[in-house]
């Protein structure tokens, strides 16, 4: 949709010169400063993003017109694209609209450089730029507007798409032979990842695309549900088809071992039957939207899997088959909530039993669900560890030798090695992830510079179809960001190929310089980043480590505390917490797992170390999700001999995380004897397998393995304590 709504903006922009019969130089800038005007606001409400795009007409406007007076200035016209460079980046730190602003004046300079502007050209421009402006804002008001709402609705749409995708994998997963398990496997850990990214996006919309808090809260509800049911679905669809338990780590470590096939599952039996028409049935559920549902055959579907959730209706099998179907049941009453929260009412005529305790169910969730405000923590960093402040400097110092070294290969097109020393700088946090992107920008560079050449071949004087292919390859690149940088990078380098076509600049030689000038840009910025107030990537990931410990610490002692019988909380919100924290720390070991990184031992390490805690963060929105039922369930009830199993895995999370942060502790993590036995010394009797008590202490034994697991590799002393006996259960 950006890549949309910025094409939109650009064709209105050059339709408008068009009939104004301006040149091709005024049409490049133009269409330039449309794609500027419209890509860098961000704002989320739509009266903040008309307010940022009226504020940026005058930045942008300035940033013009002191590139013409300095146009014959080289060493005052270098100090304010220094100072402007540092004030860009630094207001970053007002959030949207500063970044944004900031954004506005730094590439509409640079565009003022790239046209060449002169005094006697400004008034010409000027206007220009008002025309794109005005263009901007009729595109992203009218023809393609964006509102949170509309976002949310989208985002919606494409959970459920996820959603589908998942179970199709599960289906695969059921049927796949031995030879192949280890394919669809990828498979189900690419689409239970999609699945958890489209959940972590609609979290950040909730707010201001929903009408109240109240819908909000609902809202969060129902998805977390839909994820945490569905991907366990998958962990026991796996168990069922594995010759022993199956690790739950197995569906987030990328290249796990493949499980040993075992013989609870065959081909052609009953129970994998009726697995194999259930799981379809399930995907049926999900992927059909409401308004498709015809008669009573869908709901008759969706009665015999909330049926699996009463014992007396689970079809015979096995111990882990009949948990299969058990979990069909639970992601089928997920399936249900979503519907409900998505879709409103819906006919209960042909209700069951089963589908009428769901629904009563889901009555008296939505009864007690309240809204909650969260507080802002903030960043209260300050002087040169803000990130903002510190990004500043080194941009700042990365554009000094960039703009001494670019004068050194080009006097006309130095500027192309700042503009790569502020992109390689723009969402990273840390050395090695400013070198990746800048290893990636060269290389999508050199590979659009030979599209370039044949591209400019082609095309000739044909103005109009030099800037469809413009208009395609700017979509191309908002396509792509999210994929690829080296693909969007390609993509830029072959669109300004046609624009140097355009401008009558063209020659093998410009597009070789601008390789030489992006390699320089990209060193320019990793010395800056290496010399100048550096953030080395492992302190980086210690720093999100420690954070992503600190909330897996928050999100299991408080519903432990709730599952005990302690007061409500915010589990979901904390749980929200967790998950973004997680993003960003797998964000930061990007550099430490690339494929060119020399360091095999520490790439090992860092997927295991993420997986693991993607493991860890799975049992414990389980554990947040069923304890934020517990204040209003029949079916759930408070169990205070879970506080001393909450308490030892609290305890190893503490030690963990102050041995990450270089806190001096004697402390130790503690091993040995499973939940379920601890459980066991505090009261009589076992937990039946299937019910909501036993599932969540498999979430506790699991999470309390993960924790355990954590501190190997991290070199965190384990103390073995009592017997290990069940320790696996």
């Amino acid at each position: 949709m950006a890549g949309l709504r910025t094409v939109a903006a650009i064709a209105l922009t050059l339709v408008a010169l068009a009939l104004l019969d301006t040149d091709v130089t005024h049409m490049v800038a133009g269409a330039m400063a449309a794609m500027v005007s419209t890509f860098a606001i961000k704002e989320k409400q739509v009266g903040g993003q008309a307010i940022t795009l009226a504020l940026g007409l005058p930045v942008a406007l300035a940033a013009m017109s002191l590139a013409a007076l300095l146009h014959s200035r080289i060493i005052a016209g270098d100090l304010f694209f220094v100072a402007l460079i540092f004030a860009a980046v630094y207001s970053r730190r007002f959030g949207d609209r500063g970044t944004a602003l900031g954004l506005i004046g730094f590439q509409i300079y640079f565009v003022s450089l790239f046209v060449g502007v002169t005094v006697s050209s400004l008034p010409d421009l000027c206007g220009t730029l008002a025309i794109a402006f005005a263009c901007s804002a009729v595109v992203r008001f009218a023809v393609v507007p964006e509102t949170p709402q509309r976002i949310l609705r989208r985002l919606r749409d494409a959970f459920r798409a996820r959603l589908a995708q998942l179970v199709a994998s599960q289906i695969e997963l059921l049927d796949a032979p031995p030879e192949q398990l280890d394919k669809v496997l990828d498979d189900l850990r690419r689409h239970t990842a999609r699945l958890h990214e489209a959940a972590l996006m609609i979290q950040g919309r909730l707010e201001e695309g929903t009408r109240d808090a109240a819908t909000a809260a609902l809202l969060q509800r129902r998805v977390a549900d839909a994820e945490i049911a569905t991907e366990r679905l998958g962990v026991l669809l796996l168990n069922a088809r594995s010759a022993e338990r199956a690790d739950t780590l197995t569906l987030h470590l990328p290249h796990a071992p493949v499980p040993a096939t075992g013989t609870l599952i065959t081909t052609h039996d009953d129970a994998t039957v009726t697995l194999r028409r259930d799981l379809k049935a399930l995907h049926l559920l999900v992927a059909r939207p409401v308004s498709d549902d015809r008669g009573t055959a869908v709901a008759h579907v969706r009665n015999r899997l909330l049926g699996y959730r009463d014992e007396d209706k689970l079809p015979p099998g096995s111990t882990a088959v009949q948990d299969v179907f058990r979990g069909i049941g639970e992601a089928a009453r997920s399936v249900l909530g979503l519907r409900l929260a998505l879709d409103g009412p819906q006919d209960e005529s042909n209700d069951t039993p089963a589908t009428t305790r769901s629904r009563e169910e889901f009555d008296a969730e939505d009864v007690a669900i309240g809204a909650e405000e969260e507080e802002d923590e903030g960043d209260d960093r300050t002087g040169l560890q803000r990130p903002t402040t510190r990004a500043a400097f080194q941009v700042s110092v990365g554009s000094v030798l960039a703009i001494i070294g670019g004068e050194f290969l080009s006097t006309q097109r130095w500027y192309w090695a700042v503009l790569t020393c502020w992109v390689v700088f723009l969402n990273t946090a840390s050395t090695g992830e400013i070198l990746v992107k800048g290893y990636r920008r060269l290389l999508g560079t050199v590979v659009g510079v030979v599209a370039g050449v044949g591209l400019a071949g082609l095309v000739g004087n044909h103005t109009w179809i030099a800037f469809a292919l413009v208009l395609l390859f700017i979509f191309a690149m908002f396509f792509t960001a999210p994929l690829s940088y080296a693909l969007m990078s390609f993509f830029v380098t072959a669109m300004l190929g046609l624009l140097y076509t355009l401008l009558n600049t063209y020659s093998f030689s410009v597009l070789v310089l601008r390789i030489e000038e992006t390699a320089l840009g990209a060193v320019c910025g990793i010395i800056a980043a290496v010399l100048v107030l550096p953030v080395h990537t492992d302190r980086r990931t210690d720093e999100l480590l420690g954070t992503v410990l600190d909330r897996l610490g928050d999100v299991v002692s408080a519903a432990v505390e709730q599952l005990s019988g302690g007061p409500a909380s915010d589990l979901l919100g904390k749980a929200r917490d967790l998950d973004t924290a997680l993003d960003d720390l797998r964000a930061s070991t990007r550099p430490l797992t690339h494929p060119i990184t020399p360091l095999r031992g520490r790439r090992r390490t860092a997927r295991y170390l993420v997986a693991l805690l993607e493991t860890c963060a799975y049992h414990a929105r389980s554990l947040a999700a069923t304890a934020e039922l517990v204040p209003h369930s029949k079916n759930i009830a408070a169990d205070p001999r879970l506080e001393r199993a909450g308490r030892r895995i609290a305890h190893n999370i503490a030690v963990i995380a102050a041995y990450v942060e270089d806190e001096k502790t004697d402390g130790e993590v503690t091993s040995g004897a499973s939940i379920a036995s601890m459980l066991k010394h505090d009261g009589p009797g076992a937990l039946p397998s299937g019910t909501v008590a036993f599932r969540v202490l498999r979430h506790l034994q699991r999470l309390d393995e993960g924790v355990v697991g954590l501190a190997r590799p991290l070199d965190v002393p384990v103390a073995d304590r009592g017997d290990k006996k069940g320790a696996r259960g």
